[in-house]
């Protein structure tokens, strides 16, 4: 079953529906028990509350995603910076095996622009399968030169391959780490009363009809945002791999 928060238009359109339906169902709710002229002062400060503390949750659900996004633009760089050095460091190597390495880490690299570049699911199963192996392959070539040259120098590629392969999974941890469910239905549930709220005091706010469309429709912009930021190959908004891709120009000129 896909997961509506990697969409973030069917997120804006099931909130939208879901707040308007609070709102209306508020609006409902105060035909039939209108707020008694005395506890008008009282309903304000509580729709006040409710609204602030559904702005806060908003916010820091946003500060997540947003922090998110940055750790994972952060191991993008990490990758290309790992990338790099091991390709220079490979030189350290006889000439064979510095080869044979250098040749797998340019692959790596194409494997790894392509993991930040696709959005179709179903090919991240085969860029998972050829990190995998390209890993083995990478570490097999320099866990047999070192055993075969057990010198300080053959430590250096050692070192250098790998932080690339703690930096991958570094980089997969982070696209992994997501904005928790507790943490949206937190706010769904802190919008929905907000709605109803708003709703039930429209007509005593003599604000209109109008204000069951707006407030809906300004959470669902803020929900659809926050979704395509923490999603990282669904919506509009992606980590570009700008670090790699310099990097594989600069392995492959032409």
């Amino acid at each position: 079953m896909p997961n509506i928060l990697n969409h973030s238009e069917l997120v804006f359109f099931v909130a939208f529906v879901m707040m308007w339906v609070a709102a209306r169902a508020g609006s409902t709710l105060r035909r039939l028990r209108k707020i008694a002229d005395d506890a008008h002062d009282d309903f304000s400060v509580i729709q006040a509350a409710t609204l602030t503390l559904l702005a806060l949750i908003i916010g820091f659900t946003f500060s997540m995603a947003v922090g998110r996004y940055d750790l994972r633009e952060h191991y993008e760089e990490e990758e290309a910076s790992a990338i790099g050095t091991a390709y220079v460091r490979a030189d350290l190597l006889p000439a064979a095996d510095a080869s044979a390495l250098r040749e797998l880490l340019a692959t790596y690299l194409d494997v790894r622009v392509r993991f930040y570049t696709t959005r179709d699911l179903s090919d991240v199963a085969r860029i998972d399968a050829d990190t995998a192996r390209l890993q083995q392959q990478m570490w097999s070539t320099v866990r047999n030169a070192a055993a075969a040259q057990p010198t300080p120098i053959a430590a250096l590629v050692v070192t250098a391959v790998n932080d690339v392969l703690n930096t991958q999974g570094y980089a997969q941890a982070a696209w992994w780490n997501r904005i928790p469910y507790a943490a949206w239905g937190l706010m769904t549930l802190m919008a929905l009363c907000a709605n109803l709220l708003v709703g039930y005091g429209a007509r005593a706010l003599k604000a209109g009809a109008g204000l069951l469309l707006v407030m809906p429709l300004v959470v669902s912009l803020a929900f659809m945002l926050v979704a395509d930021i923490d999603s990282p190959r669904g919506g509009m908004i992606h980590v570009r791999p700008l670090n790699l891709q310099a990097l594989a120009g600069a392995l492959h000129p032409h």
